[in-house]
């Protein structure tokens, strides 16, 4: 079944540009490849795959244009709009041990005559009209629950993460650009146990300490992988390429750029 004349459009709550998935989402590809990292392992995604992205999760991802196109179809399935769902149509919620960040959902039929569905209903600007946006949602989920049941037991919880453990959470996902407010949250604890407690275990504030270990790793990728400066910036979580040099200098006495010339 083609897609030619589907293009990309978006149901539901705009997803954040952090390096969070605040909330669980559809994404189903048309075109183009889309290259993910979690901290423990690589995903790719191809066109024509289903997936879910599930929220509370650190993500990186590449999007890899096809003949210079990139289109998807992301259809946000917040909190608010599953508990309105849970409500009309009540399902028994299992503890989920699924630890994936994204989930792939075999094709069937309903799948490919729902994305084909979707045409009808776009507006000018390729957004799905507002009038029958919740009614689509609801039409996936039911289709989505119905092909695997036990996605009930991952999109359903609502808890806030489990406490973790702090130093391994840390080490795996120092190179996320995400706030403390951020990791605060997502290794289950309020900011100020998150500083008290990392104070306890690393012996310096959060601040410092990923300042340290991102530069760390920036020396090492560049000096033994020989990797340029602007290659890794973003990769060890620095937003600004010239903040980046400037901190790196101050803790290496010399430039990104000098680093195995000197």
């Amino acid at each position: 079944m083609k897609f030619n004349h589907i293009h990309s459009c978006h149901l539901g709550p705009e997803i954040s540009p952090e390096q969070f998935i605040p909330e669980h989402f559809f994404m189903f590809l048309l075109k183009g490849t889309v290259k993910a990292y979690d901290g423990k392992k690589r995903y790719s995604m191809e066109p024509g795959d289903y997936v879910i992205a599930r929220k509370n999760h650190l993500i990186r991802y590449t999007k890899f244009k096809e003949d210079d196109q990139f289109e998807k179809i992301i259809i946000t399935l917040d909190e608010a709009f599953l508990t309105q769902f849970l409500e009309r149509h009540p399902y028994d919620v299992q503890a989920s041990h699924w630890g994936e960040s994204f989930i792939y959902v075999s094709e069937n039929k309903l799948f490919k005559s729902y994305i084909l569905s979707l045409k009808p209903y776009f507006t000018g600007d390729l957004q799905i009209d507002e009038t029958f946006a919740d009614i689509k949602r609801e039409e996936l989920m039911l289709i989505l629950l119905n092909s695997e049941p036990d996605l009930a037991n991952v999109l359903f919880n609502f808890g806030i993460p489990d406490k973790l453990d702090l130093e391994e959470y840390m080490n795996r996902n120092f190179r996320f650009n995400v706030s403390l407010e951020r990791f605060a949250f997502l290794t289950g604890r309020s900011l100020s146990s998150f500083k008290r407690d990392f104070q306890k275990t690393f012996g310096t504030t959060p601040g410092n300490w990923l300042k340290k270990k991102r530069l760390d790793e920036a020396f090492f990728q560049i000096r033994t992988q020989n990797k340029k400066p602007s290659e890794v910036y973003l990769e060890v979580g620095f937003e600004d390429l010239s903040h980046f040099s400037f901190a790196f200098k101050k803790m290496f006495g010399m430039k990104p750029s000098e680093v195995g010339t000197s």
